[in-house]
């Protein structure tokens, strides 16, 4: 996108990217720092523990089932577009996993919706539900693609603070109280939490019901880590709550569970009229997608055992870069999910983790990204966390062993 804001056409790109921090005073338009410090990560030659997406691929046995189904001597190849909602197969698995796992029982044909992703589903879900004069609220740090969705539905975005603390991050019970109000259209919910790694308590969530239910809001709960929790922690998901299975809209995928983050294959599940609603607006966005991927992770869903041994081969890899970076210097707070931690510069005198970020290439040879990227611009989130940055563990245990090693010399 040129910088140049006399050469940008009018629109809601200038609400997203304000939204997102991208907005410059005189009107210029900047990357985002994820891009910003992948590309520091390439030119500088550092370890990338920024970006969260593995760096070994999920299970060849999927990958093959996916490859056979466009294979050249396939009778019926599955190249062409598959069915609006999702393959008939992926939509049963869908309803199967949910039923198995969670006890919830789903219509596979009217209430499970394949979507590109987790974040066409979100995506999906805001303009199907939000516009013009409602509010959508939102946990803080929040992941990105959340404040962009509600500009470009133009919704306005209120944030709820998750505070750091001995127990990890957690919900800010008050502040959520005070931000539900008869305005609240949404609440847009993600547990296990990116960026904080916070898995919210059975306790938390009943918070947010209850004042869902007196708002009479819709939730969106965005659960694509819910099998990668540690430590005994247990994803619940909100619609399993009494009263919010008839508001709530579920959203998962199978990019984090089966390490396949490429293959964009999400899905968004709840009762009839919402489905509805959110595949009439993402029909007119990807339409369809994923054609041969979809029967693989059909297949993929039956399988508890890989991610199983991903939460278990993950919680191993935090607690190794989790005590690198504590002995680098930093603060911790341990996660109980997903694939980040967070770390307080501040014990290390660095109080701006964005200009750490930026020259840690250079101390360190090693990528984070600031936490303050997922935060709202000025907010008081924004404040106390300036100091704060996100790692992530999903990468190989010798990659890590590096990292740790490199982090080492900030401690000198």
């Amino acid at each position: 996108m040129p910088s140049d804001p006399l050469s940008l056409p009018p629109g809601r790109w200038r609400d997203v990217a304000r939204a997102t921090g991208l907005l410059a005073p005189d009107g210029a338009v900047a990357s985002t720092v994820f891009a910003e410090m992948s590309a520091l990560a390439v030119r500088t030659g550092a370890l990338n523990l920024g970006q969260g997406f593995p760096d070994v691929d999920g299970p060849s046995w999927i990958r093959r089932a996916a490859a056979d189904a466009i294979a050249p001597d396939a009778e019926h190849g599955a190249n062409q577009y598959p069915p609006g909602p999702g393959i008939p197969a992926l939509r049963e698995a869908v309803a199967a996993h949910q039923a198995r796992h969670y006890g919830l029982e789903l219509d596979p044909e009217t209430e499970v919706l394949v979507t590109t992703g987790a974040t066409e589903a979100v995506a999906a879900a805001l303009l199907a539900l939000a516009g013009p004069g409602d509010d959508v609220v939102t946990l803080e740090p929040f992941y990105d693609a959340y404040a962009a969705g509600i500009a470009l539905a133009g919704a306005r975005h209120v944030t709820v603070p998750l505070l750091p603390g001995p127990d990890g991050f957690r919900l800010d019970a008050d502040a959520l109280r005070a931000a539900v109000t008869p305005r609240t259209r949404l609440i847009l919910l993600n547990t296990p939490h990116n960026p904080t790694g916070t898995v919210l308590t059975r306790a938390e969530l009943e918070a947010v019901a209850a004042v869902a239910r007196e708002a009479d809001a819709v939730v969106v709960t965005d659960e694509v880590y819910e099998h990668l929790t540690f430590d005994g922690a247990r994803h619940v998901p909100l619609a399993t709550l009494p009263g919010m299975a008839e508001r709530t809209l579920t959203v998962s995928s199978s990019g984090k569970t089966f390490s396949l983050t490429g293959w964009k294959i999400g899905w968004v599940t709840g009762p009839a009229p919402l489905v509805t609603a959110v595949r009439t607006v993402k029909q007119f966005l990807t339409y369809v997608s994923g054609s041969p991927f979809q029967p693989a992770i059909a297949t993929a869903l039956a399988d508890d055992a890989y991610p199983r041994e991903l939460a278990a081969s993950l919680a191993a890899r935090r607690d190794l870069l989790c005590e690198g970076l504590e002995a680098a210097g930093f603060a911790v707070v341990r996660p109980r999910g997903t694939y980040f931690v967070l770390a307080d510069a501040a014990p290390l005198g660095f109080d701006d983790g964005t200009a750490l970020c930026r020259t840690l290439p250079e101390r360190a040879g090693v990528v984070g990204v600031p936490v303050s990227a997922f935060c709202a611009a000025g907010s008081p989130s924004e404040r106390a966390l300036r100091s704060w940055v996100r790692f992530t563990f999903v990468k190989r245990e010798d990659v890590l062993r590096d990292a740790v090693a490199r982090l080492a010399a900030l401690a000198r």
